[in-house]
């Protein structure tokens, strides 16, 4: 069980999505006139990965309405008001999601403006919607999918409010893959370490605020507990003291993730509350990553990313020590359900 890390292989897998992010503002520019309210749609980490978007959304627009689903509660719900001022983003990994590719078919008599992300343009998704963005052959489908994702968001809230770093964000997205590359090979020496240590432990909290929670569960629960069978539970930092500090004493085992956006102050108290009760914390902290490329203004959007790309270095750790490899399943993709 191979746990190098490939430089080369993420960069290059990467590539397509890069030279796409043009692409993406643009259609989101021209979508621009025509939209009112954004409706994302999706399972897992797609999920995850526009609940950020969704953060930067409300925070930055004035204007735009922006809701975020699962697939089979939007069609369970059916919104009145997807109407021709609706944009709708679809996003699968595989682009065989049966939810989200049922919630495609469900939209295809309704006025609304439909745009999919996936890898691969023969697979349901992409084929039963107008217009899509594939990311391609890639371990890091998750990132690629929120760059373009992201791209095409910040062209609309360009061309329609003026938001004034679209040029930056672009610049920043482009530079992404390298960033992340660099904060994996800064963490390896740590996270090997910190595997060491948490190797026999069945249970990891994870603690996030903002758009920071899309790494606490997309790590916790789409890797941790899905393909290591942890009993890893991501908490918002916003909640964190309404219930599930209780849980908190020297033997629970942390993962504190600090972005570097509005919520921070969240987090911060969380660290300082931990600090004295907490006995085994993991702390990790954007500011600590250099994000060489990535404009100032733009870190608080990525960082999620570069902490996901960090802590999977951690994970891959972990496969090891338990003799588990991050491929295992016990019923996806193998049993009816």
């Amino acid at each position: 069980m191979s746990i190098a890390f490939d430089r080369g292989a993420i960069l290059s897998g990467l590539e397509p999505t890069r030279a796409a992010l043009p692409a993406a503002f643009a259609l989101g520019q021209e979508l621009a006139p025509q939209i009112d309210r954004v409706y994302m749609v999706a399972c897992g980490s797609a999920n995850r990965a526009m609940l950020g978007i969704q953060y930067w959304l409300e925070r930055s627009s004035p204007g735009i309405e922006v809701r975020r689903y699962f697939p089979a509660e939007f069609m369970a719900i059916d919104p009145p008001r997807l109407g021709d001022r609706t944009l709708v983003l679809l996003a699968s990994k595989s682009g065989t999601t049966p939810e989200t590719v049922a919630a495609a078919h469900f939209l295809k008599d309704r006025p609304c403006q439909v745009v999919a992300f996936s890898q691969y343009g023969d697979k349901p998704l992409a084929q039963a919607v107008p217009r899509h963005f594939l990311v391609g052959d890639t371990s890091e489908s998750f990132a690629a999918m929120f760059m373009l994702m992201q791209a095409l968001i910040g062209g609309l809230m360009t061309a329609k409010e003026g938001w004034p770093l679209g040029a930056k964000l672009i610049a920043s997205l482009d530079a992404l893959p390298t960033a992340m590359c660099d904060a994996a090979e800064q963490n390896e020496a740590r996270a090997a370490a910190d595997a060491a240590t948490y190797a026999e432990d069945d249970r990891i909290y994870h603690v996030a605020s903002g758009p920071g929670f899309t790494t606490a569960y997309v790590f916790g629960v789409c890797i941790l507990m899905e393909m290591l069978w942890l009993h890893s539970y991501p908490i918002e930092a916003a909640e964190f003291f309404h219930g599930p500090f209780e849980i908190v004493d020297k033997q629970t085992p942390m993962i504190l993730i600090t972005g570097e956006d509005p919520s921070r102050p969240l987090m911060e108290r969380v660290v300082k509350f931990c600090d004295t009760y907490a006995g085994r914390v993991m702390n990790y902290d954007s500011r600590n990553f250099a994000m060489k490329g990535i404009d100032p203004e733009i870190r608080p959007i990525v960082a999620p990313y570069i902490l996901q790309a960090a802590l999977k270095r951690f994970s891959a750790h972990l496969s090891v020590l338990r003799n588990q490899p991050l491929t295992t399943r016990r019923y996806m993709w193998k049993v009816a359900y």
